[in-house]
C-alpha cells in the first residue's frame, strides 16, 4: 500500500507522496514514487504512483525511454497537459495489457493509478488523477486536491483546512500532516517521504525534500499536532445526556 497526493492552488501546486510498499508484514521494501519528467524552462511535469509495482515502474520506464530516444510523442513534446494525461493513460493500458493475463494466472492484480501534476508555459497549472483504466480527472476550484492509494486516514484534514486558496507553504505542511495521520493509523505507509513544492510560472523545481525515518521535523510536527487535537478535543463541551433536542422550527445546518 502508498500513500500520495497532490494539491494545486491559485499559486501553484503540491506534490507527496510516502516509499513504502509490502506484499505482507514481513516483505516491506522502500521505492520511490514521486517522478519528475520535468523541462527546465519549458514544462514542469511530476507523477506519483500507487499499486502494481511492476506495472507503474514499466510505465515510468516507458515515460523516460521515449524522452530519451526523442519519440515524436514524448512528455516533452505534447502541447498540453491534457494531452500529456491522455498519453500517460494509454502508457498504462498497454503495461496492463501485456501483463495482465501472467499476473492474473498467480492471483495478482494489474490495476495501479497516478496522479499528475504540471505546466507547460503560457498555460495554467493541472492536476490530474489518472484511473487505473486510463482516463482521468482533474482537480477543481473546489476539490483542489487529489488522492491514491491508502486515502481514507489523510482525507479528513484535506477537507477541513484546504481551499483554492490557500496559501501554498499552509499547503504543503497540509500535505505532511495528511501523511503523518495516514502512517499513524497504517502501518504499509511510511517514510522516507517526499514533497515537492511548485510555485506558478515559475517552470522550475525550487523546493523538494525527503524526510526520512525519523527525521526530527516529522517528529515535531506529529508532537504539535497531536497536542492540537488533545486541546482542541477538550475544548469540546461535554454532552447533555438531559439534552432533549431544538425548540427550533428549522434545523442548523452543519457543512
Amino acid at each position: 500500500m502508498t500513500y500520495c497526493l497532490g494539491i494545486i492552488t491559485d499559486t501553484g501546486f503540491v506534490m507527496a507522496s510516502d516509499s513504502r510498499t509490502n506484499a505482507g508484514v514481513d516483505h516491506i521494501s522502500t521505492y520511490r514514487k514521486l517522478f519528475d519528467f520535468s523541462k527546465y524552462g519549458d514544462r514542469v511535469i511530476l507523477l506519483c504512483t500507487a499499486g502494481n509495482l511492476s506495472v507503474t515502474q514499466g510505465i515510468v520506464s516507458e515515460l523516460d525511454r521515449d524522452i530519451k530516444s526523442q519519440e515524436d510523442v514524448n512528455l516533452h513534446s505534447l502541447p498540453s497537459m491534457y494531452e500529456v494525461a491522455r498519453y500517460i493513460g494509454t502508457k498504462l493500458r498497454k503495461i496492463q495489457e501485456i501483463d495482465e493475463k501472467w499476473l492474473k494466472k498467480d492471483g495478482i492484480e494489474p490495476q495501479c493509478s497516478m496522479i499528475l501534476s504540471g505546466q507547460i508555459k503560457g498555460q495554467d497549472p493541472c492536476l490530474f488523477l489518472i484511473y487505473s483504466q486510463g482516463n482521468f480527472i482533474h482537480a477543481t476550484r473546489e476539490t483542489p486536491f487529489l488522492q491514491i492509494g491508502e486515502t481514507k486516514y489523510g482525507k479528513p484534514i484535506l477537507d477541513r483546512t484546504l481551499s483554492f486558496h490557500t496559501d501554498l507553504e499552509a499547503a504543503a505542511k497540509c500535505a505532511l500532516l495528511s501523511i503523518d495521520s495516514t502512517m499513524k493509523s497504517n502501518i504499509s505507509v511510511g517514510p522516507p517521504i517526499d514533497l515537492i513544492l511548485y510555485e506558478k510560472n515559475s517552470l522550475e523545481i525550487k523546493n523538494r525534500l525527503r524526510f526520512r525515518l525519523g527525521d526530527p521535523y516529522l517528529a515535531q510536527i506529529r508532537k504539535l499536532w497531536e497536542e492540537c487535537l488533545k486541546q482542541g478535543f477538550n475544548q469540546i463541551p461535554d454532552i447533555d445526556w438531559q439534552h432533549q433536542g431544538s425548540d427550533l422550527s428549522e434545523d442548523i445546518l452543519i457543512d
